[in-house]
């Protein structure tokens, strides 16, 4: 108990040592959140450099330095296919950056999973995105520079500052084995490693994390289920409803289909993607896989899919089809489905910001843990073990 109280009392006193040091602009009196629920999360404001002015390399020079099935996240916009290595963003959490007319912020927090795209303009204004250092619910906190508002990763809400209230837009994106994004968009820019800073891109500082129970920082749940805290959850939210997959159930199925709020989608699961939080060296990894959510309808025409003779096909023309949604052979030969935006967490991280999401393919414990209640667990040294700390 002792040990947990200073780790509270030390994330409270670096947390207030950071505004106290006048480096902030926030305006406190606004907020959706008690200033209780930010921790620091170590590193001081910009302590983990954001992407301002991102650099690119060809796909033939990447393919120098990306093993095949490092997983990147994929942006596509107006005829343009871009990449952005997950050995990059590990180090930099945020890439300010411009496809043709849309700027986007392309964010990736390790210690939750969450690798999302933004639009960065906010009232038709253009804003640029740093990393504050805090910490809520074990989730990347953002700041705007243009009002040092602060913002939620995960959910892309502004928690404090002019802002709060507001949410960031969506962009869609993916992320896939980087053989894959190369072999289907040779044209494609890449996120480049000259970035400014020197990192041992390839590494991660999150070795152990991803297979173990132990959470790093302290999570504040109301809802307990029987699943791993660090199991990968296929998340979709649609109309305010929420349904989430454990990645387990992906891996058995292969594809996944479904209807919320009257609206039906498929999801397509790829085995091969690599973890980024596993062994020392992300190419000797663990493969998790990957997965893209789809609209089925075609022309007018929904379509019904399996899993068979290793290759997703539809039922009806029997065309074969990718991870992007594309079918590669048969009738429908160069046919392309419509995306449905989607988030991959680590459970902890689901349960903490969307406690009432539908859950399929998990055993639901009836326990609860009340309110508010904290469950932490001091941030480990080395490899990650122990048990979970409220799953």
């Amino acid at each position: 108990m002792v040990r947990v109280i200073a780790v509270f009392l030390v994330s409270a006193v670096a947390l207030w040592g950071q505004f106290a040091r006048g480096t902030w602009k926030t305006d406190l009196s606004k907020k959706s959140i008690d200033l209780s629920e930010l921790l620091s999360g170590g590193p001081p404001k910009d302590g983990i450099p954001a992407i301002l002015n991102p650099k690119f390399v060809s796909v033939e020079e990447a393919n120098g330095w990306l093993a095949p099935s490092e997983p990147v996240l994929m942006v596509k916009h107006a005829g343009e296919a871009r990449a952005y290595p997950l050995q990059i963003l590990i180090f930099h959490e945020l890439a300010n950056d411009q496809i043709a007319d849309l700027p986007i912020l392309v964010s990736y927090c390790p210690l939750c999973n969450s690798a999302i795209t933004f639009d960065r303009r906010i009232d038709g204004q253009t804003h640029t995105f740093g990393v504050s250092g805090m910490l809520r619910n074990s989730d990347m906190v953002m700041y705007d520079h243009q009002t040092d508002s602060l913002w939620q990763q995960l959910t892309g809400d502004s928690l404090v500052g002019e802002h709060t209230g507001k949410q960031l837009k969506l962009i869609s994106s993916q992320v896939v084995p980087w053989n894959h994004f190369a072999e289907n968009f040779r044209d494609a820019k890449v996120l480049s490693r000259d970035t400014g800073y020197e990192n041992r891109y390839g590494t991660t500082p999150y070795g152990g994390y991803e297979f173990s129970n132990r959470l790093m920082f302290p999570v504040t749940a109301t809802r307990k289920a029987d699943v791993r805290p660090m199991e990968r959850m296929l998340t979709l939210i649609l109309a305010g409803n929420v349904r989430a997959y454990p990645f387990e159930h992906l891996r058995r199925n292969k594809v996944t289909e479904g209807k919320l709020n009257d609206r039906p989608y498929v999801v397509f699961y790829e085995p091969t993607a690599l973890s980024t939080m596993d062994a020392r060296t992300i190419a000797d990894s663990r493969a998790v896989g990957s997965a893209g959510v789809f609209s089925p309808m075609l022309d007018g025409e929904k379509l019904k899919f399996q899993f068979k003779n290793g290759k997703t096909i539809d039922k009806g023309t029997k065309s074969s089809w990718d991870i992007f949604g594309k079918a590669i052979d048969g009738p429908l030969a160069g046919k392309q489905l419509d995306s449905i935006e989607h988030g991959i967490y680590y459970a902890f991280a689901l349960l903490a910001f969307y406690p009432r999401a539908e859950l399929v393919g998990l055993r639901e414990e009836a326990l609860r843990i009340p309110a508010g209640a904290q469950q932490p667990q001091q941030p480990p040294t080395g490899t990650l073990g122990g048990q979970p700390p409220f799953f």
